[in-house]
């Protein structure tokens, strides 16, 4: 039986990426003898997340151990200097990655990862990928792969929160050295420098019951990270429609750092009787079956699980025109101008018009398109290749 190893930050955790990690590890776990390899720390372990509890994978946890000072300040002289002024060759690219991952570390992920004996190590994320990528000469027949879970946009587009333009090209270099690259969707696969496999993220739960379609209620669910979501955009746009649909309510499920401006923004909308906001919950179809439609109001996204959650339950969507959304359904979605708030607001009175049988059917269709079966499939063929 293979041994298949994922490399993550965090398996015991809220969030979108550890979800669909443990759904496609747990899958694989029938076939393969898994093992996750996490960040987090030993006191955190609950395999109560995501149905753990329910399989035979294996925990180890890892931890980078720290650099002398001396070593971190030269290391960031030469990122500077990377990002800023040195040309992006590929020699440059390999001084920049073992500058950015100083030798005790790699030597203390790759003595981790050989330890294991591991016939296929998956990197879930693009910096634990290229890490794993700086690793490549001392796993020799490992096959490596790395797992983007960001949209292309989001990782090197301008203002990106998390990579930036300028380590594009150094990232797909690196990336370049791994066996293969898995990308969420055929967007982002056109838009990288190198050859890589898409693989769309599964349906992560068992649908409940689905929608009626008469609680005049929207629905919009994920965590509060700052800007990401668009929440702050939807409360504006739900204003806006609410000045002619009094009768219509917001909720909003999810934690994090901008809840104090969601909050903010209610009561100087005065809108603390039509917009709730309610904290994680693993009961999340409750909420599906309740509303009346989903909003998608994301800036950016790699591949949103929500979607076709929601469209499980039966639930018509609203969306940013983002790439990903409409690869995911096509003409089904109801699109607006990203960060638009009154091409939103339009939107959201454009969807109580549905027709909803209709219109219910069709999404649940589209949402058993990403069942398990198919996603574990592919995956099965890579692993296999």
């Amino acid at each position: 039986m293979k041994r298949i190893c994922f490399l993550t930050d965090s398996i015991f955790s809220f969030g979108g990426v550890q979800r669909v990690t443990a759904v496609i590890a747990k899958e694989l776990a029938k076939d393969y003898d898994v093992t996750i390899v996490t960040k987090d720390k030993p006191e955190q372990k609950d395999t109560t997340f995501y149905g753990l509890d329910k399989t035979n994978i294996d925990y180890r946890f890892f931890s980078f151990p720290e650099v002398s000072r001396w070593k971190y300040y030269f290391c960031k002289a030469y990122s500077y200097l990377y990002r800023r002024h040195l040309p992006q060759t590929h020699l440059m690219s390999d001084l920049y990655a073992y500058s950015s991952f100083p030798h005790e570390q790699r030597k203390a992920l790759y003595k981790e990862l050989r330890e294991g004996h591991y016939d296929v190590i998956i990197g879930v994320h693009a910096p634990l990928a290229v890490r794993l990528a700086t690793c490549r000469h001392h796993l020799q027949g490992t096959r490596l792969i790395g797992w983007i879970h960001n949209s292309y946009q989001a990782l090197f587009g301008e203002g990106s929160l998390y990579i930036g333009p300028e380590l594009c090209k150094h990232y797909e270099l690196q990336l370049a050295k791994l066996d293969k690259t898995v990308v969420l969707c055929h967007d982002d696969a056109q838009k990288y420098h190198i050859p890589t496999e898409v693989i769309y993220n599964p349906l992560t739960l068992v649908p409940g019951a689905p929608s009626e379609g008469t609680s005049k209620k929207f629905l919009a669910v994920g965590r509060f990270s700052r800007l990401h979501k668009g929440f702050d955009l939807l409360i504006e746009a739900f204003r806006i429609f609410a000045q002619d649909n009094q009768e219509w309510t917001l909720d909003i499920v999810g934690e994090g750092v901008e809840e104090p401006l969601y909050q903010q923004l209610i009561e100087k909308y005065h809108q603390q009787e039509h917009i709730t906001i309610h904290p994680f919950t693993n009961n999340i179809q409750q909420y599906y079956h309740e509303a009346q439609v989903y909003v998608l109001s994301s800036r950016w996204e790699g591949m949103p699980l929500v979607l076709m959650e929601a469209m499980s339950h039966g639930l018509p969507i609203i969306s940013s025109d983002l790439p990903i959304c409409k690869e995911i359904m096509g003409d089904f979605g109801l699109y607006f101008s990203n960060g638009d708030v009154n091409d939103l607001a339009r939107q959201m009175h454009a969807a109580t018009q549905l027709d909803w049988p209709c219109t219910s059917q069709k999404a649940i269709a589209i949402a058993k398109q990403y069942n398990i079966e198919t996603i574990s499939r592919q995956w099965h063929q890579i692993i296999e290749a």
